[in-house]
């Protein structure tokens, strides 16, 4: 059993009372065969990329299914001969569900092996204030703040502007 995704397009023109029962149709031939229909979706009437059989719109369905690949080949039969389908597609995704759980897995695994992120102390109330400035890039390690040094001390008068003066 895999799991696959069927998206169909059906008529503009078509009413729901024509989309219902071939959503039913498919649905009954998947749970005959001894699968599972896990979703569908009715995404209702979109604008097509391009033109199919010169139709610029369509009712657009999503199945979501379970089931062997027989299963698909007879879905597939019924909806190419079907009058009212212009498009379809069949994508079997229970591979792409596999590699992200193995990404997931993986990712996990890596974030295991990290060290915990060490936490600091709160900021002095200056520290807070200078890490507010926009422009000012913020250190990723507080420092302590450096002692600021005191303006020298004006030079007495030379000897020349005393006599002048």
């Amino acid at each position: 059993m895999r799991i696959y995704e069927e998206l169909f397009i059906v008529k503009p023109d078509a009413a729901e009372a024509e989309v219902d029962p071939l959503v039913e149709q498919l649905t009954q031939i998947v749970v005959k065969s001894g699968g599972t229909v896990d979703k569908t979706e009715k995404w209702g009437v979109r604008r097509l990329a391009y033109r199919v059989m010169k139709y610029s719109e369509g009712h657009y369905t999503l199945l979501q299914f379970t089931a062997e690949a027989e299963t698909v080949k007879e879905i597939e039969r019924r909806l190419r001969v079907s009058d009212a389908v212009i498009k379809f597609i069949t994508v079997r995704i229970d591979e792409k569900l596999k590699k992200i759980a193995k990404r997931k897995k993986a990712r996990d695994k890596r974030a295991a092996r990290k060290p915990a992120p060490v936490v600091h102390a709160p900021a002095a109330p200056g520290e807070a204030a200078a890490a507010a400035v926009p422009g000012v890039p913020v250190a990723a390690h507080p420092m302590p703040a450096a002692p600021v040094p005191e303006a020298p001390a004006p030079a007495p008068p030379a000897e020349s502007e005393k006599e002048q003066g």
